[in-house]
């Protein structure tokens, strides 16, 4: 008989997963912080979205719609999509999650990429599955290698574009030639959380692909351009199979109240949202060449931050920069999670906060 156990147990594979490590938000001893690790917008929110979430106040003893209905209405109107093809959720990570939880299971495979969102292969490894890395090229995504790497075994494809720490992005070109060479049952899961930012021509961020396909799927999110990270609203566009097999799961009132209203009256805020992504234009060039013009490498973003690379000498690495500039209140990225051992990412931020870094950056380089 075997020994009795003396507390509870999670099924195998649970603890070899890495837990999520978010970005720090805190710099001891500084009087003001600006926080630029969690690529949140430094506009904020709508004040159209705010006043949505103080008016659902009012009614905090009703349960909230289960179907999250004008959320949903709200994002078929801006996109001119189907509603019945979107789900919403507690940000895109329920709904990655509730992915993997109904199509992956014990033996089944799931491919992410080198550098991509650390969340995936959690979810992946949560549900018994095996994720599979397949190696990026100049941080970026390779459709070849990433079709090379299919098995009979592969159920599911994740794939960051934009990517997130790298800022670059695959062209839609590339992303059908993906789909196309997929065996019909493997789902190309498009997560699309800074598309909003991405201003190419040949971008798309997968809404027609999952239109003329039973396989694929985008997630978005309302936590970046929109500024309501706060309240973890996220959607999904898929194929109605799909839809219907992660409704079976979810919970049943999975968004609460303030969040559907805000994240409603947010993307139908059109303006206020291009306003955003106009500082972010602005202010992502200007970055870029005032680092590049201090002698480190930046890898091109299309997203809301950078990845600054820093030199591989003493003193002058990215956790030498990272510790100089917390001192300073500059709270970046680390990413070494992420396969940038020499690396820090960075939110664009208000130009308070971004003329701060370059100032402080220029200090540490002995360029001021």
């Amino acid at each position: 008989m075997s020994a009795e156990l003396n507390q509870p147990v999670p099924r195998p594979g649970i603890l070899d997963i890495a837990a999520y490590v978010p970005g720090k938000e805190h710099a001891e001893g500084v009087a003001k912080v600006y926080k630029l690790s969690s690529n949140e917008t430094p506009l904020g929110a709508s004040p159209k979205a705010m006043e949505a979430f103080k008016a659902a106040a009012s009614n905090l003893e009703i349960y909230p719609d289960g179907q999250a209905t004008a959320l949903r209405q709200a994002i078929a109107d801006v996109h001119g999509l189907n509603m019945a093809n979107i789900l919403c959720g507690n940000g895109s990570d329920e709904l990655l999650g509730l992915l993997c939880h109904v199509y992956l299971g014990t033996g089944d495979e799931a491919i992410i990429t080198e550098h991509g969102f650390l969340v995936y292969k959690i979810q992946i490894m949560g549900a018994g599955a095996t994720a599979v890395t397949v190696k990026e090229k100049d941080c970026a995504i390779e459709v070849d290698a990433i079709l090379a790497a299919v098995t009979p075994k592969t159920k599911m494809i994740f794939i960051a574009n934009p990517g997130n720490p790298t800022g670059t992005y695959a062209p839609v070109s590339e992303i059908r030639r993906l789909q196309a060479g997929l065996p019909k049952n493997v789902i190309l899961v498009l997560d699309a959380a800074y598309a909003e930012y991405v201003r190419k021509n040949d971008y798309e961020a997968g809404l027609e692909l999952v239109s003329g396909n039973g396989n694929v799927v985008m997630t978005r999110t309302f936590s970046k351009v929109y500024g309501l990270a706060a309240l973890r609203v996220g959607w999904m566009y898929a194929p109605a199979a799909i839809i219907d097999a992660l409704n079976r799961v979810r919970g049943p009132f999975n968004m609460n109240a303030p969040a559907i209203a805000a994240g409603a009256a947010a993307i139908r805020d059109q303006s206020f949202m291009q306003q955003a992504v106009a500082h972010n234009l602005e202010w992502l060039e200007k970055l870029n060449n005032a680092f590049t013009d201090l002698g480190l490498t930046v890898t091109p973003s299309v997203a809301n931050f950078v990845l600054i690379h820093f030199p591989d000498t003493d003193g002058k690495r990215a956790a030498d920069a990272d510790e100089f500039l917390t001192r300073r209140g500059f709270v970046l990225r680390a990413v070494r999670g992420y396969g940038f051992a020499n690396a820090l990412r960075m939110t664009v931020g208000s130009e308070e906060a971004n003329l701060g870094v370059i100032s402080a950056l220029k200090e540490f380089m002995g360029k001021a």
